[in-house]
């Protein structure tokens, strides 16, 4: 077991192996190694942001990589979107310390994945159990691990990690041939709404065009990066990512990529960035340089919609939050995020705040359920 704190020192290769190994063959965008060490290598996370790198390595005998962890030292709890400020407050108005703390996550991205990387269930076990050692030994307040797969959320409660529940709304693609066909699985006030709302963007006159992987040029990143920045702005917020990492993962990942761009003639007008792999759509970010009613939710939805069918892509990941999404086929689905506190009594009131939070949680998922806006 050995900590890195730069990504740069362990092999892409290797890296990208475990992740496959992970996710049932397949790397998701966000856990490669390109994707991390681009936050690393164009100062998103590291030194001055609160987010400093501490990736677990577990190596054999031989010194071949058998698991790893993204792991960060946190100096606050921004970027996390599992949110545990009220623990920070708490913490502090006891005269105790909550930060530094340990987090594994992919920095700003609430997509649920593999956290444990690991050969084989033995190694993801070996995992589990060193995270587990690395923050009982560190001294510092607690370990949250944001978004694993439910498999390893319970593996990490046999370690002794308390779980939580959250909500996302994912869209799911039931194979329909186009998006005329979604629509007619849709109740009729919905269908309704949803053609409202492109027949507004049309009658602006902007056209909306899809840019994948090498097809988007630098001027496409420097817009895009322009209307992200915006997005921050606008809600008083400094962006955490830049235009280097946009430009790197461009380069580097292009077939996870789709931009969509809306004109009015030749002028971009807004855009959204959409990460892609062989079964999801992932939904990032979104910007604008003017405001055109309905146009998020075309850039944003309809669009990834449209690619979803066009690819036959399984599941569109609409980020966090957002129970308006539901009004536009997206249907609310479980999170886990798992966490560990070494101050016993500070354990005890999370851990009866979270079997009350669940409760709640299920409850919701309950209600949410019974509001579908699919034709049953």
């Amino acid at each position: 077991m050995r900590l890195v704190d730069d990504l740069a020192t362990v092999g892409p290769a290797d890296w990208n192996s475990l992740a496959a190994a992970s996710g049932s063959g397949r790397a998701q965008p966000f856990l490669r190694h390109e994707f991390l060490h681009a936050l690393e290598a164009t100062g998103c996370v590291g030194a001055g942001t609160g987010w400093q790198p501490r990736h677990l390595l577990l190596e054999d005998a031989r010194g071949r990589l058998r698991a790893a962890v993204p792991i960060y030292l946190k100096s606050h709890s921004y970027g996390e979107y599992v949110f545990d400020w009220a623990w920070a407050d708490a913490y502090q108005r006891h005269g105790r310390r909550y930060y530094p703390k340990l987090l594994s996550a992919v920095p700003f991205t609430p997509v649920t994945g593999p956290r444990l990387l690991a050969a084989d269930a033995r190694a993801r076990g070996a995992a589990a159990r060193a995270l587990m050692r690395l923050a009982a030994e560190s001294g510092l307040s607690s370990l949250h691990v944001l978004f694993p797969t439910e498999s390893e959320a319970a593996l990490l409660e046999a370690c002794g990690a308390m779980q939580r529940r959250g909500v996302q709304f994912h869209w799911r693609n039931e194979g329909w041939p186009d998006f005329d066909a979604f629509l007619a699985a849709l109740s009729q006030s919905k269908r309704k709404k949803i053609r409202a709302e492109r027949r507004k963007v049309a009658s602006a006159g902007l056209a909306i065009e899809r840019l994948a992987g090498e097809a988007i040029a630098p001027a496409d990143w420097a817009f895009f990066t322009r209307c992200y920045e915006n997005t921050y702005a606008e809600h008083g917020s400094t962006p955490y990512l830049n235009l280097a990492f946009f430009e790197r993962i461009g380069a580097l990942l292009p077939g996870n990529l789709v931009l969509v761009v809306a004109r009015d003639g030749a002028r971009p007008i807004a855009c959204s960035l959409l990460m892609v792999d062989d079964e999801r759509v992932y939904g990032r970010y979104w910007g604008a340089v003017e405001q055109v009613p309905c146009l998020h939710f075309e850039l944003c939805y309809y669009q990834a919609i449209e690619l979803a069918i066009e690819r036959g892509l399984a599941v569109i990941e609409g980020g966090a939050q957002g129970e308006h999404k539901m009004a536009r086929g997206f249907e609310p689905v479980q999170t886990r995020s798992a966490h560990w506190l070494a101050e016993p009594a500070f354990a005890d009131a999370v851990e009866r705040f979270l079997e009350r939070e669940g409760g709640m949680v299920g409850a919701w998922l309950d209600e949410l359920g019974e509001r579908s806006a699919y034709l049953r």
